[in-house]
């Protein structure tokens, strides 16, 4: 493996947990419905676990948490755009409107998430020693939540972009119902949502 690559995975990783942090922050603000919004202060909680979880192993690995690299001052201005869209949102959009902005976000940044995750696995994988017994921790604590903040925020977006749109919403949406933690599981709950009970 490339050790200079695998370093940069995890920087950029802790660089966009960091940035997630705050994220999710302002999404609670932008959250009218009560479901998502104990959604999102979970998910605001178990990441600022992911980033002390990221810290953790970059100082078992001897790296400097706060090394920057041209990737990781993109990571940070991406998630800079993503918190002032929410913030923009909040203050210039409707409520209803706001929360969908922020959903999207949510999205977006969940996404970037997943696939790091996902690297981390793959390292921890093809890794001997302190460091696969690093990665392979880490990411045995984060991937389950990782998939769920993913899979459940689209859920949401989706459902509350249906509700936008005149027609009938499943809220919460059937991944949340169905406790959804795989692509697999995701598209199931998507397509059996048109059966599944409104509230």
């Amino acid at each position: 493996m490339n050790d200079a690559q695998v370093n940069e995975l995890l920087l950029q990783s802790l660089e966009h947990e960091r940035g997630g942090v705050k994220l999710y922050a302002a999404a609670v603000k932008c959250a009218s419905n009560d479901d998502l919004k104990e959604e999102w202060e979970k998910y605001l909680t178990e990441s600022r676990r992911h980033v002390q979880v990221l810290e953790e192993v970059c100082k078992s690995l001897a790296l400097d948490t706060e090394k920057m690299s041209p990737g990781r001052k993109v990571v940070a201005a991406l998630g800079q755009s993503l918190l002032s869209a929410v913030e923009t949102a909040k203050r210039e959009a409707d409520p209803a409107a706001a929360q969908i902005i922020a959903a999207e976000c949510v999205v977006l940044a969940e996404t970037k998430d997943h696939l790091d995750w996902e690297l981390i696995g793959l390292c921890a994988e093809k890794s001997t020693g302190a460091r696969a017994k690093a990665l392979r921790a880490a990411y045995e604590e984060v991937e389950d939540q990782e998939d769920e903040h993913l899979y459940h925020t689209k859920g949401w977006c989706r459902e509350l972009w249906i509700e936008s749109l005149g027609m009938k919403a499943v809220l919460p949406p059937p991944e949340e119902r169905k406790k959804v933690k795989t692509a697999i599981g995701a598209e199931r709950a998507k397509n059996a949502r048109t059966t599944t009970p409104t509230d």
